[in-house]
């Protein structure tokens, strides 16, 4: 199921991501805290999913009850804003340029996969609205710094952001599923693939090569077997598949970036001459 970030009361919620919740007046002492039950639900999350995520689960982590924690969170909705911008705050807050805007950027995208991998949930939440939390604006800020002052114009520094975080996000999730896919169905991407390619060429029978030249063409070429891996590699096929993906994906993207900010230099340079002509023959 899909969850959506602030679907709880708004002000109640950015009072606690914002730290700004008074300690709770009434109630049992529990020696609880709002950090304590964002662990115990993250923890959850990381073990089961988020559709084991309940407040009467992450109470029963805490060894409380359900109606302890609402002293210190109103409810799921509030707490899952929570959970996202404190895993938010596992991500750098700087990346170095040093080695240019790409290794930053390269370096960025990383985590975030990273991050994913640890937190595979968050994929569970739609990417549409934001918490509005100080380590998703921390985050954010990260990412939007990476391609400052280097010849993009403002509104295509926010969309190039947009665009690498929703590849690095799709990415992740190709892993993801593939990995809820082999834990639903108790068989692994391998067992999957082999059970049924003998059967789609006794199924399909037609000449492949008519009916689809350009598969055939690639096929001849070995692009969808296999690769070969040492016997002691247990990573799943389409998993290993993900992983190239995604960094072939990502030096693909980084470099119609690239392109655009070198075209964006030639435009720079291309202005100034015309200015210092037109300034020349105004002189």
């Amino acid at each position: 199921m899909t969850e959506y970030l602030g679907r709880g009361d708004a002000r109640r919620s950015m009072t606690l991501l914002w730290g700004r919740a008074e300690p709770p007046r009434r109630g049992p002492k529990q020696g609880l805290s709002v950090d304590a039950i964002v662990g115990a639900a993250i923890a959850l999350a990381d073990a089961d999913g988020l559709d084991a995520l309940s407040m009467r689960k992450v109470g029963e982590r805490l060894g409380t009850s359900a109606m302890a924690l609402y002293t210190y969170v109103p409810a799921k909705a509030e707490l899952i804003d929570l959970m996202v911008d404190t895993v938010l705050g596992e991500l750098p807050t700087e990346y170095d340029r040093t080695d240019g805007w790409r290794a930053a950027a390269e370096s960025c995208a990383q985590a975030g996969w990273e991050l994913y991998d640890r937190h595979p949930w968050i994929l569970q939440i739609a990417g549409a609205r934001a918490s509005l939390g100080p380590h998703e604006l921390a985050a954010h800020e990260a990412q939007l710094a990476i391609y400052l002052d280097i010849g993009l114009r403002a509104f295509e520094v926010t969309r190039t952001v947009g665009a690498v975080a929703s590849y690095v996000r799709g990415a992740a999730k190709a892993v993801a599923d593939a990995r809820a896919a082999e834990q639903a169905t108790g068989m692994t991407d391998d067992e999957w693939w082999y059970a049924r390619s003998e059967l789609l060429e006794e199924m399909a029978d037609f000449d492949w090569a008519e009916q689809l030249p350009a598969t055939s063409r690639l096929a001849a070429e070995h692009v969808f077997e296999q690769p070969h891996r040492a016997p002691d590699d247990a990573t799943p096929y389409m998993e290993r598949e993900a992983l190239d993906d995604f960094a072939f994906g990502l030096a693909r993207l980084l470099d119609g970036v690239e392109a655009l900010v070198e075209r964006r230099r030639k435009e720079a340079r291309a202005a100034k001459r015309a200015a210092r002509r037109a300034t020349a023959a105004a002189g």
